[in-house]
């Protein structure tokens, strides 16, 4: 069965169904993914401080501000109200490395499927969502805000630009994961959930610097979007690769395979440090497999069957 090679906004509408079963709050699952060490990097909400006042009787005495009270000669509280949104921004890789799959769909399409349900998850759970969805040569900048509208609107841009990677055969790659992450950085100043979806193609040093940059601030997920025959590709008669000088016919006995599964190891094992030093959580999703199934794997929740 030939991959599904794009989506459409109507099948990123439908999405919003699956979009139960797992949580990108800090309490999770004993099972989930986020559990235990990573959850604790996740802020979540919390309080937001509002005003100093005079303490009443039957306030909790936890909450006097002992500085204030010795300057001010009596007794202040410190009151606060509980933060009830935290922004979430979604950076969708929609870029020709993407353009690949050998079961179910495109990498490029998983990533699109994972954006509208974590898009529908953030708006169920409150939170305001925005994105920067771009392609090799366009970046898509789109402020959080908490209504259906916005997420429509974020939405169409991933299924326009996952419309354009079909109909573009000669990208110019103008548009680098640096360039996109610069973006982030600019958008996300503090305490946002940024999620970023994506197979890292073309991530280099300053990929980590940017990626410490953004982690310094806010939360990140890495959600790593992956075709299975990628980690084990096996040669064929006219197999072709494309190298930056062009294609290259591969000859029957060449050595790509053992080389091209050598360095997709060694990239995977690359970043997956670079993460864990960051404390920034992997999420691998496969092409093979709907991710709304995945995610509720990973995330350690199981819906009951109705």
């Amino acid at each position: 069965m030939s991959p599904h090679i794009t989506i459409t906004l109507d099948e990123l509408i439908l999405l919003q169904a699956d979009a139960r079963g797992f949580s990108f709050l800090p309490r999770q699952p004993v099972h989930s993914l986020l559990s235990g060490r990573h959850a604790s990097r996740l802020r979540g909400r919390g309080l937001a401080f509002e005003e100093l006042r005079h303490y009443a009787q039957g306030d909790d005495v936890r909450t006097i501000d002992w500085k204030a009270t010795a300057r001010l000669r009596s007794a202040h509280v410190r009151v606060y109200n509980e933060e009830r949104e935290r922004p979430v921004l979604l950076v969708v890789d929609q870029r020709s490395p993407m353009f690949f799959g050998s079961r179910r769909t495109m990498k490029s399409v998983a990533a699109a499927e994972v954006s509208a349900l974590a898009a529908w998850r953030t708006l169920h759970a409150g939170d305001s969502v925005g994105g920067i969805i771009f392609n090799d040569e366009e970046i898509v900048d789109l402020r959080p805000q908490r209504s259906q509208t916005a997420v429509l609107r974020l939405l169409h841009e991933v299924a326009r630009l996952n419309r354009a990677l079909a109909q573009s055969p000669s990208p110019s790659n103008d548009v680098t994961i640096n360039a996109v992450l610069e973006a982030a950085v600019r958008r996300a100043t503090h305490d946002h959930l940024v999620v970023i979806i994506s197979d890292l193609d073309g991530a280099n040093e300053d990929t980590q610097r940017l990626a410490t940059r953004l982690a310094a601030h806010n939360d990140v997920l890495m959600v790593a979007v992956y075709d299975p025959l990628g980690a084990s590709l096996q040669n064929h008669p006219g197999m072709v690769a494309s190298t930056p000088g062009g294609p290259v016919l591969l000859p029957a006995d060449s050595a790509f395979p053992p080389a091209f599964q050598q360095a997709f190891a060694d990239r995977l094992d690359q970043w997956r440090e670079i993460f864990r030093a960051l404390r920034v959580p992997v999420i691998p999703i496969s092409t093979a497999t709907p991710p709304a199934e995945q995610l509720r794997e990973l995330f350690g929740e199981h819906l009951k069957p109705r």
